[in-house]
């Protein structure tokens, strides 16, 4: 691990950009965080499932968090090799023919494609909501099949073209996030192998060779010539452009990597990535995946695996919907009001406040209990319309109590979702890497590691995850060494094992859990189906 520590290795510009903001870290080739820089970037929510961000406030917080990081001096300007980014996956962004923006990004938690999915994805012989003919050349060719919820391309661009039709007439292409800040860093328009995967368009048989299939995108009444370009996974992309290399202070020519989709630079910068090796990510989202050396599609429970950031590798996908969310909700609606508080309208109640809290309630959070279904749910069951919930409180619930039932019901939500990927896998996962902002917390990771019955692997510097994995495909794309090298420059801060005297307690919890989905979700559909 010596390369670790080494501030004279090559280092590459890495963007992570998420719901919450946009981060621009300098790592070294070998995983060193040299330093880092945030930015929050709004999000706007509207009646009827809309969620949207405006792509200029993604790019401001790129171009923010980059300046301030260049100008600390942290690293030597000619030691940075690359540029290389990782963003939030399945949204989706109308630009016209000199790259500008069209509206604000269409994102992954946004459902009002929903009826347009389903309305395309059904026919006369249907098995859960799909025509059996579609959804068999789905799955054959793709390895999945388009979400019904509408969540990704294939509900954002018939939303735009029936609700915003002057916008569709205008857009000379669609574009994923990350595809959409690469152009704006090379001026290309070009998706990656992995990226596009969400469009439910492409044939993904030969892994090495994907390709759009012509048949696929007119059953999604999708026009090619408004659709990107696929290049290899990671492959570079082309040089920063000149201007913008000007505006940063890097110098001309710095290669642009394609780069790839949060959950597959999480995958790498997880150390998870040998083959059934599992990784837990809790962002404002969380997901639980591992790479599979075979293509399948569990359409039941909406995972399927699909291309990975690691070329000729295929990534069990999957999503649930708001796990680190459903904390900040917390915070910032029921404890610690943000109207109350200074900073610009954002809670000053940090997490470690929170972490401190959850210590202090017993496990089981004195029999008050959580559902973290507050946008919805994917997996492993695609409903839009669960809602979360803390339910059985009492006049004794305290605080405390209610921080760790969030805490628990993320987890028991995650165990749900695990039951499904070792099925889908056929083998019981040894140990999980837990990685993201919600894997800073000793108390959280505990928590999993009884509620799952696993041991949960603390990765060092979690929240890095993005940027370390985007940093180590650099590196390989670069040359510098191969993928299979990876895993050993990753740190374990600490392993938790499961306290065998919780398991009674939270096998009873998820008994609880589950019923109380199975006993609710008509009434959710009802309250929330307009």
């Amino acid at each position: 691990m010596a390369e670790n520590n080494s501030k004279d290795h090559p280092y590459v510009l890495s963007i992570d950009l998420g719901t919450s903001g946009a981060k621009t870290a300098l790592v070294s080739i070998y995983g060193h965080v040299a330093g880092f820089e945030y930015e929050p970037v709004p999000l706007h929510l509207f009646d009827g499932g809309g969620a949207e961000q405006d792509p200029a406030d993604w790019w401001q917080g790129i171009v923010k968090t980059s300046k301030r990081l260049l100008s600390r001096n942290l690293v030597p300007t000619k030691q940075i090799v690359a540029i290389n980014a990782s963003t939030q996956w399945a949204g989706t962004v109308p630009v016209d023919a000199e790259g500008n923006h069209l509206m604000n990004a269409v994102i992954w938690m946004d459902s009002r494609g929903e009826s347009y999915v389903r309305k395309t994805a059904g026919g006369p012989i249907s098995i859960v909501g799909y025509d059996i003919f579609k959804l068999m050349r789905w799955i054959r060719l793709t390895g999945g099949a388009p979400p019904l919820s509408g969540k990704d391309a294939y509900g954002h661009i018939p939303y735009i073209r029936h609700k915003h039709p002057d916008i569709y007439q205008k857009t000379d292409t669609f574009l994923e996030p990350k595809d959409y800040i690469n152009m704006r860093l090379t001026g290309i328009k070009a998706a990656s192998f992995d990226s596009i995967t969400f469009y439910w368009s492409t044939d993904n048989r030969d892994i090495n060779n994907i390709k759009y299939d012509q048949k696929l995108l007119n059953i999604g009444k999708l026009d090619r010539s408004k659709l990107p370009d696929l290049i290899p996974t990671n492959s570079i992309l082309g040089p920063v452009e000149p201007s913008v290399a000007k505006i940063l202070g890097l110098p001309e020519g710095l290669p642009v990597v394609a780069g790839s989709p949060d959950l597959m630079a999480a995958s790498v910068g997880s150390g998870a990535t040998k083959d059934f090796e599992t990784h837990l990510y809790i962002g404002t989202s969380s997901w639980l995946l591992a790479h599979v050396p075979f293509k399948k599609c569990d359409i039941l429970h909406n995972m399927a695996s699909l291309p990975s950031g690691i070329p000729g590798r295929y990534l069990i996908c999957n999503e649930q919907e708001t796990a680190g969310a459903s904390l900040t909700f917390l915070k910032d609606n029921l404890l610690y009001p943000k109207e109350e508080q200074p900073n610009e309208g954002r809670s000053s109640v940090d997490y470690d406040t929170l972490d401190n809290l959850a210590a202090q309630a017993p496990p089981g959070s004195n029999n008050l209990m959580f559902t973290p279904w507050l946008n919805g749910e994917r997996a492993p069951v695609e409903e839009n319309f669960l809602r979360a919930c803390l339910f059985n409180m009492s006049l004794q619930t305290t605080r405390a109590d209610m921080v760790r039932a969030v805490f628990e019901g993320v987890a028991l939500n995650h165990k749900w979702l695990l039951f499904y990927v070792e099925k889908f896998m056929k083998r019981e996962t040894k140990a999980i890497h837990m990685v993201g902002g919600g894997a800073k917390s000793a108390v959280w990771c505990q928590i999993h590691a009884d509620v799952l019955n696993r041991p949960i692997r603390q990765v060092k510097d979690p929240i890095q995850s993005n940027v370390r994995g985007s940093a180590f495909l650099a590196a390989v794309a670069l040359g510098y060494f191969g993928y299979d090298d990876i895993a050993q420059y990753i740190e374990i801060e600490k392993t938790f094992e499961p306290n065998p005297k919780n398991r009674e307690l939270y096998d009873q919890r998820f008994k609880v859990y589950l019923k109380f989905y199975k006993q609710n979700r008509k009434v959710f559909r009802f309250l929330n189906a307009g």
